[in-house]
């Protein structure tokens, strides 16, 4: 029931529902650790991931790839004359899904950032095929690209295991008090969560999708 992360943008709060699911998941007595397969600037998301995940992972098996240019993986690689090594990422990944009951995935930047020169994080989430949530910031302009997203998502074959509005409870003017209203009259048959601390996210319906329906009925009863 492992679970690709990524946002309609850089800085909507990735890491933030990233370390949420985890917690909640191992609260629910579910084995889970987070993967940042690339790290582009410093190592800071990584190690919050590493922190929320459960004992047995390393630093490196989390973040395969670390770039220290705080710029898109295929321009950072060629500042550092470095080679972003796919199949090393991938290997990371089958190797921690053979040990833990669940992994988040976290994508680098938003949906099309490229990854090399004629790759993308799309395609990369492709290559691993698992369910693709979608973190949105609530503020002005994330209607569109939330749609922008899911389409290209589903345009690709994958499923949508929801939209994920972060910040709902934050400062509001008026798009952010009406965003959630709107995403949900938009979003027909898409599951939305909302990030709020008034109120505890239903978190078990992003993994409703997922292949491993007898560990989604364990989170549903417990």
């Amino acid at each position: 029931m492992s679970l690709f992360l990524t946002g309609t943008g850089t800085g909507v709060g990735k890491t933030f529902v990233a370390v949420e699911l985890l917690h909640w998941l191992r609260s629910h007595g579910i084995r889970a650790a987070g993967m940042k397969p690339i790290c582009c600037g410093d190592r800071e998301d990584a190690r919050r991931l590493l922190a929320a995940s459960a004992e047995g992972i390393s630093i490196e098996e989390l973040n395969p790839v670390w770039l220290q240019s705080p710029v898109a993986p295929s321009v950072a690689a060629q500042i550092e004359q470095a080679e972003i090594d796919l199949r090393k990422i991938l290997n990371c990944f089958r190797n921690l899904s053979k040990r833990f009951d669940t992994v988040i995935v976290e994508g680098v930047g938003g949906w099309l950032v490229p990854i090399t020169a004629d790759l993308f994080v799309s395609d990369f989430a492709k290559q691993l095929d698992l369910p693709v949530a979608i973190v949105a910031e609530n503020r002005l302009g994330c209607l569109n690209h939330v749609l922008l997203t899911l389409e290209s998502v589903q345009r690709r074959g994958l499923v949508c295991a929801g939209v994920i509005l972060n910040h709902a409870n934050g400062p509001t003017d008026l798009a952010q008090s009406t965003n959630e209203t709107e995403l949900r009259r938009l979003l027909s048959g898409i599951n939305l969560v909302v990030m709020d601390e008034k109120v505890e996210p239903n978190l078990a319906g992003i993994f409703a999708k997922t292949e491993r329906p007898d560990v989604f009925r364990k989170l549903t009863q417990t």
